[in-house]
């Protein structure tokens, strides 16, 4: 395995969501706020504010760098929970679950930890703002092979120049990078008269 580039963590999640993103965002480095990015952002204050603390006899580590030199991976816990050896990482998110995304970012932080502090993490949390609860994520064999296809996948798409397709479909409507994506001009050949045809359209209605 070549782990060059190095991969950050939160690639994990906007791969998952959309590799056009993902490529967007890690590649060609365009970025954009909307009402969800801000929400979680607010939501985030505590956890970035990189205080600890002692909670239930836990030890929480806040903000915490993590990488492997193994996967060629970095970026941030949003929390880790320490007591008598044992490790457990846990991912905030300000909504409610929606899909894996989530279970493949807390998975990827217990890797780097247990590279870098050289223990077996069994399991982590993933805290979901929406309903106010957290739910335990099992790092399975099947899971941490699937986060490594993931790593490998977006390292590969990190070498190459092409931008995958747009999805064009309900995830772009919710993407803070709607305007830079143009997802209708681009997920499709269309001629000039075509694409303004569709804009004449959506501002007429």
């Amino acid at each position: 395995m070549n782990p060059e580039p190095v991969v950050l963590i939160s690639a994990i999640e906007h791969f998952i969501y959309c590799p056009r993103q993902c490529a967007l965002i890690h590649g060609d480095g365009v970025w954009s706020d909307n009402a969800h990015i801000v929400r979680g952002t607010r939501a985030h204050r505590r956890v970035d504010s990189g205080k600890h603390r002692q909670e239930r006899g836990w030890k929480v580590l806040r903000s915490i760098p993590l990488w492997s030199d193994t996967l060629g991976l970095s970026g941030r816990a949003d929390a880790v929970e320490m007591r008598d050896g044992e490790v457990r990482p846990v991912e905030y998110k300000s909504g409610v679950r929606h899909g894996s995304a989530a279970d493949f970012q807390v998975c990827a932080q217990a890797l780097c930890l247990e590279e870098m502090l050289g223990v077996h993490i069994p399991h982590g949390f993933v805290w979901y703002g929406g309903p106010r609860r957290r739910e335990a994520v099992e790092f399975s064999t099947a899971l941490r092979r699937d986060v490594c296809d993931v790593i490998e996948q977006i390292r590969a798409q990190l070498l190459t120049t092409a931008l995958p397709d747009a999805p064009n479909d309900a995830r772009c409507t919710e993407c803070q990078l709607l305007h830079h994506c143009l997802p209708q001009l681009t997920s499709a050949p269309h001629t000039v008269t075509d694409y303004m045809t569709s804009v004449v359209f959506q501002c007429d209605s």
